[in-house]
Parts: structure tokens; sequence; C-alpha cells
């Protein structure tokens, strides 16, 4: 199978998971258990060679990215703890040059991160043009915490109106 191909069908099984409607968008709408039609154990050898090929594009996609060098990737897992965050990463991204690739883990702030608005630790690790990062959780963990406990927002600075926010958008497109 052709990347193109390869590219629309993974498109294709990812549209039931895309968040379009923004605002609108509420979790208890989303069903946790939903595998599309990968459910059965005969469907296991179906599976990997679906992964298989993705891995396969992947690489020849990064290939491309590299030497285009004007677009970078962020791939944000975000996920419960024992939900499989790292066994995704190292399944999906195993057949990409580990040298255009890097993933960053976020868990407690360090000290030197509760000197900077929220957003600095994440801002320090975004990957370079032609690269691949991956973010094993993200700041948006940080924002739903401190809406359950607005107490630890006391100890970190906020983002002052820096436009990082805007500068993500800007240079990290969603694919369509």
């Amino acid at each position: 199978m052709k990347t193109k191909e390869i590219i629309k069908r993974a498109s294709e099984l990812a549209e039931p998971f895309r968040i379009s409607k923004g605002k609108n968008f509420r979790l208890k709408d989303v069903d946790p258990d939903e595998t599309l039609e990968f459910t059965k154990e005969a469907d296991k050898p179906r599976a990997k060679e679906v992964l298989t090929m993705g891995v396969t594009a992947l690489a020849e996609l990064q290939d491309k990215l590299y030497a285009q060098d004007k677009w970078a990737v962020l791939l944000i897992f975000q996920a419960m703890d024992a939900a499989g965050k790292d066994g995704a990463i190292k399944h999906v991204m195993s057949g990409v040059n580990p040298q255009g690739c890097e993933v960053y883990s976020f868990k407690s702030p360090s000290s030197e991160d509760l000197d900077h608005d929220y957003l600095w630790r994440c801002m320090k690790c975004l990957p370079n043009r032609g690269h691949i990062g991956i973010f094993n959780r993200s700041y948006y963990e940080e924002l739903l915490v401190v809406r359950v406990h607005p107490e630890f927002l006391a100890k970190q600075k906020t983002a002052a109106k820096t436009g990082r926010q805007k500068h993500l958008g800007e240079s990290f497109r969603r694919h369509p």
C-alpha cells in the first residue's frame, strides 16, 4: 500500500477520535471502550499489519519532514496513569529515526519550573523544524488540576499575555 493510501486510511480510522467541536466537546460523550473494528482476538494479526504499515509510512514522512526543514510535529499523549501512553509511544514511533525524535515526560514541576509561567517548561521542549517531539502528558493536565485545586495555582506564575498559546497554534497546525 502506498504512503498516500496509508495516510488516507489512518485519517479515516482517527476521525471518530478527533475533537472538532471545541467548546461543545464533552469527554462524557466519548466511549472509552471504542476499538473500531479491532475488537476480536482474530483481529490481532490485522491490527499488527496496520501498525507495521503505519510505522513504515511514518518513517517515510519523517524523512520528508527532516528534508523540508519547514515544520515540526508535536504529538501529545494525555491519559491517566497506566493507560498505555508509554506502550503507544513505543509501538507507534518504533520506526522513526531516533535522531529526529525526542520524548518528554512532564512530572511534578521543579522549583525552576515554578519560577516561570506554566507554559515555560513545555515551550523549552518544543521540537525544532524537521523534528518530531512527543509530550508524555502536557500542560493541559496542569490546567485541569488547578480547576480542582486552585491553591496550586498560587505556587506557580501564570502566563502573562505572552502570546505563547498563539505561537503554538501558528507553529503546529493540525493535519485536517
